[in-house]
């Protein structure tokens, strides 16, 4: 197979942060507008998840509309583990922080242990793919759980959130281009924190102006975010922008 997901340009972050926003505003449309409630948001999330994971790793390549639809619904999962664990359960943020942190360390480290490298540039066997999606749920768990504590605890307000996580971004950025950070480390930590951000900027969009947002509305923020999505995903498709070259592989 040739490599099974996209090259890391600046499309790739633009995407995820919109798919994270997505996933943030979407799992609310659904929850409460077309009242599916948590557990039926879950249900019917989890099986178009499974369906898509099927065409994603039944391709040989990378292709872009399945790679970033599995993306989103990755992040609409990841989202509803989280809210329910929080809701239903009454697991405190604290601890589904660090469980979720517990258990990405021990997907890596599995990973490592198999593969000897955590590099998503030679995704290209099916055992390294199901590393990265797996990694992938638990980094939109993780940074929906550790999102929301620190908002619950520092209670900054949506805008200031977003400017905050994404300014460590930006750190983590400076890092590895001046100051030779691992380039694998300085990945996932950006993927992670790109959760907590777009789920800022998602709130800050649709949530109503007495409780600090623009009043958008999740269905108003849905439609455009996931528009920009395709957008981008059709110019990507034509363009190849993204895909490592078969010289390359």
């Amino acid at each position: 197979m040739l490599n099974k997901v996209p090259e890391v340009t600046i499309y790739f972050w633009i995407i995820k942060i919109l798919c994270t926003t997505v996933g943030e505003t979407a799992a609310d449309y659904l929850n409460s507008h077309l009242n599916l409630g948590l557990s039926g948001t879950t249900y019917v999330m989890g099986a178009l998840l499974l369906v898509t994971l099927y065409f994603q790793f039944t391709a040989r390549k990378y292709v872009p509309s399945i790679y970033w639809l599995a993306v989103v619904l990755l992040s609409v999962v990841g989202t509803l583990i989280t809210d329910n664990l929080t809701d239903h359960f009454n697991v405190a943020l604290t601890t589904t922080t660090i469980i979720f942190s517990i258990t990405l360390a021990v997907v890596f480290a599995a990973w490592y242990a198999s593969e000897r490298t955590l590099s998503i540039h030679t995704i290209h066997t099916t055992r390294r793919e199901a590393f990265y999606w797996l990694a992938i749920l638990f980094t939109f768990a993780l940074g929906t759980a550790a999102g929301d504590l620190v908002a619950e605890k520092v209670n900054l307000g949506y805008a200031l959130s977003a400017l905050m996580f994404g300014g460590i971004i930006a750190l983590i950025a400076m890092a590895h281009f001046r100051f030779k950070l691992n380039a694998v480390l300085a990945f996932w930590l950006a993927y992670i924190l790109t959760r907590p951000l777009g789920a800022s900027i998602g709130d800050l969009l649709s949530q109503p102006r007495d409780a600090g947002g623009l009043a958008i509305g999740t269905t108003g923020t849905s439609v455009i975010f996931l528009s920009a999505i395709l957008a981008m995903v059709a110019y990507l498709t034509v363009s190849n922008r993204d895909q490592t070259s078969p010289q390359a592989a």
